[in-house]
Order: structure tokens, then sequence, then C-alpha cells
């Protein structure tokens, strides 16, 4: 089994650096194992709880609680909005220098539309073949199904390799001209208050190979600042 690079630990949280194509648990998606499998193995613990998810696709930071009280903690932070969650994406075109996306979508599959908003900031663009294409910074204000994939579709801005909301056609020249196999989608940081010492911890998760190499072939030079 692949061993998972770790962020962060205390005795009541644990961070870790997701791969893409994992899923966070089990349940979310068929495949041999998940991402709690491998929390578990570096704790030893049989109880974790993910404080969140991310798609299977994407990768990043990923919070877990290792008790009760703090999943409960993490949890009622979480549908507060009160996390800063920072995403990098590569989308398709030149992307709006910076928008502010307010337009509903479910928070969860099948469910009813509700409000959800994502900060938008362009990083860097560049003529890359078959089209230009730009690196963007995505800040969810709230936390609903595909938010971030959902809000750049809607500004006509779909990241590079999905499925759901991009182009076939075009995710797949992608990959074949830079070896971009993957969903462009990863969560680089992520902020909060501690629920137990009230201090805010902010981590965050290095580019992984599988997408950071491709973006140097396509020509940008990455540099992501708070």
């Amino acid at each position: 089994m692949t061993g998972v690079e770790l962020l962060y630990r205390d005795p009541e949280i644990l961070a870790v650096n997701k791969p893409s194509g994992m899923p966070v648990h089990r349940g979310w998606a068929r495949a041999p194992f998940a991402l709690v499998d491998l929390v578990r193995e570096l704790t030893g613990q049989n109880i974790i709880r993910p404080a969140h998810r991310l798609d299977q696709g994407t990768s990043g930071v990923v919070l877990f609680a290792l008790d009760r009280e703090t999943a409960r903690s993490l949890a009622s932070m979480f549908e507060a909005g009160a996390a800063e969650k920072r995403y990098l994406a590569l989308v398709r075109g030149e992307a709006p220098e910076a928008i502010v996306v307010d337009h509903p979508i479910p928070r969860t599959e099948g469910g009813p539309r509700v409000p959800a908003v994502t900060e938008i900031r362009r990083l860097a663009v560049v003529e890359a073949l078959p089209r230009a294409m730009s690196l963007v910074e995505a800040r969810p204000r709230t936390g609903r199904l595909h938010q971030v994939r959902r809000h750049l579709k809607h500004i006509d801005h779909p990241v590079i390799g999905d499925a759901n909301y991009g182009k076939g056609a075009l995710n797949r020249e992608i990959a074949e001209r830079y070896g971009l196999e993957r969903l462009a989608l990863h969560a680089f940081s992520i902020a909060f208050v501690h629920p137990r010492t009230g201090k805010r911890i902010e981590i965050s998760a290095p580019l992984p190979r599988d997408l950071s190499e491709p973006l140097a072939t396509m020509g940008f030079e990455i540099e992501v600042t708070s």
C-alpha cells in the first residue's frame, strides 16, 4: 500500500496530502483502498474521522480528527464556513483577473440548490497548445458538492482534466501533449482556529509531481502567495 505525506499532527488533529485519484473514504468511491486506510496505518488508530472531503481527483490537504469531541468541533467549523480553504486550478482559456462567483448549487447529489460563493483570482496565463490556459486560485466561502469545479464551469473556465464539467477532447489532447492525466485541482492550503488551543493553524500541501511537472512543461512558473 502506498504511503501518504504527513503535513501536520498534534494530539487532536492530523493533516495529510491526499494524492489525486484516491477517495477520502471507502464508501465514497470504488477503490481498493482509501485515504482513511492509509491514515489508520500512519496513526495506528482504528477510529479516525475525516473532517471534510475532497473529490477523488483532487489532491491536497485533508484534515482528520483523532477523537470524537474534535470531530464535532471541526464539523461545526466547516458547516459554518470558518475554515479558509485555498485551491490551485488549471483552467481553460484566459480567466478573469479577479471575480466572485455567487451561484447556487446543490449541497449534496440530487439535492436542492443552496447559496454558494467562491472567490477566484487569476495567477498566470500561458498561450500553450492547443489553446490558452490559466492558473487560478479559488477560495470557496461555502462548502458545496464540487463547488470549485462547478463555479469555474459556470464562468466558462472549467478545470482541465474534469470529466464531468470540462471538454473531453481538450482534456485528452492536453494529456497527450503534457502528460497531465489527472484533474488539475489541488487543495494547497487550509487555515482554521484550533478547537482546543484557540490558535490559528495554517497547513499547506506542496504540489505533487503529477501536476507540477505538466504545469512547468506548459510554461507556468508556479509561485503561490498568501
